[in-house]
């Protein structure tokens, strides 16, 4: 039998049996299309989480307060403070900062006229947005002289003007809102940052002067972290000795005890979110590709079932003068067929459901070529391995046996 003979056989067969032929290719739908739609869940997490950690700057450090240490013990709950005149040892003695802002916040409720929403309250200092990475859309942010006249200025983030005033949130400029029954003037709006994630929406604040925040709405004088910019990726490490030997001079930490305070670096947060990131990619691949396994079994079972069914057709093939080579090749075609045609769907259906949870729902997601192309080899193999028992068995059958099957 010639090669397109064969293939032409191997397609009129799965024709006739059309909707056990769908039924087949069903496990091998749902696997490529689950392996599809978790890879893109796993690259987009990743990648959400790359832009975030760029978003912020990856030269910025951030001091926050670290345990205390009674007698050489760390103590689970009580936490060193860090105070505003920390912040400006390290203004005042650093020499390889490009930027140190002191941070202080309070999830607190925002109300205007009748709207309210809770919020975080971060009381920091002018050039929060040059550390931070954020740009004004309107109006301006509050200056030093502000920060010193202790003004009751509030700068918002896109999220909060909108959740304050939907669908005209840059109304709100010149207006007055309320925080914690204190009356601020709206004087500047962010612009979108975007990066949202299901516990963090970096658009959802409203920044108010540091002094402001310190002895009129949280009066009190701790700090929740300082923000530090090194010059460069490369001065790093210095920046951060640096960090350590203004910070344990203004601690009064002898030698030997170890520091009271902890310096995070952005490239640290980068190196965990995505190491847990590919852990949970590969993962979500790893229960996705079970069911192209499942799949492939339940090829393999129909294929014996149509082996067992077309017995007498593969001894009349043989009489015929059809080889051992021939009858695999037949059903081996079948089972690939049936393989790529439901890898095929799968992969429609794959990127489809993960483009309407990225659009739909908003999740972040991420459909690479190289999980399609995977996707597409990985069911033709699939059809190969699952199908090589089946097309051996219909090739080995006796054509006398196979002529008198019933």
């Amino acid at each position: 039998m010639l090669l397109g003979e064969i293939l032409r056989v191997a397609l009129t067969a799965l024709r006739v049996n059309k909707l056990r032929s769908l039924l087949t290719m069903l496990g091998i739908v749902i696997g490529v299309a689950a392996v599809i739609a978790m890879v893109a869940l796993g690259r987009g997490a990743q990648r959400a989480v790359n832009e975030r950690i760029a978003a912020l700057g990856t030269t910025l450090l951030t001091v926050i307060p670290g345990q205390v240490f009674t007698g050489g013990i760390a103590s689970s709950t009580d936490r060193a403070p860090l105070y505003v005149s920390d912040a400006d040892a390290l203004e005042r003695e650093g020499t390889l900062f490009a930027a140190v802002e002191p941070e202080m916040t309070r999830q607190l409720q925002v109300q205007y006229q009748g709207t309210n929403t809770s919020t975080q309250i971060i009381g920091t200092t002018p050039n929060y947005l040059d550390v931070r990475k954020y740009t004004i859309e309107s109006g301006r942010m509050f200056t030093a002289a502000d920060n010193d006249g202790r003004k009751r200025y509030a700068v918002l983030g896109a999220t909060t003007a909108d959740n304050l005033n939907p669908g005209a949130g840059s109304a709100l400029l010149g207006k007055n809102v309320r925080i914690r029954g204190i009356q601020f003037e709206v004087i500047g709006i962010l612009a979108p940052k975007g990066g949202a994630t299901g516990f963090n929406d970096p658009d959802d604040q409203v920044i108010i002067p540091l002094n402001t925040a310190r002895f009129r709405v949280f009066d009190t004088k701790y700090l929740r972290s300082i923000n530090v910019l090194a010059r460069s990726e490369s001065m790093i490490p210095q920046t951060m000795t640096e960090i350590e030997r203004i910070m344990r001079r203004r601690h009064r930490i002898p030698p030997g005890r170890p520091d009271d305070f902890d310096i995070r670096n952005q490239a640290d947060f980068l190196n965990a979110f995505q190491q847990t990131t590919q852990v949970f990619g590969v993962l979500l691949a790893g229960i996705a590709t079970v069911s192209l396994l499942v799949g492939g079994i339940g090829i393999m079972n129909i294929m014996l079932v149509s082996v067992t069914e077309r017995t007498r057709e593969v001894g009349i093939r043989k009489a015929l003068g059809a080889t051992r080579f021939n009858i695999l090749l037949q059903f081996l075609i079948e089972a690939v067929v049936l393989c790529l045609l439901g890898g095929i769907i799968g992969i429609v259906l794959g990127a489809g459901g993960a483009s309407v949870l990225r659009y739909g729902m908003h999740w972040n997601t991420d459909v690479s070529l190289a999980s399609i192309v995977l996707a597409f080899f990985f069911s033709a193999l699939v059809g190969v391995i699952f199908g090589v028992w089946p097309a051996r068995r219909a090739a080995t059958l006796d054509p006398i046996v196979a002529l008198r099957y019933e």
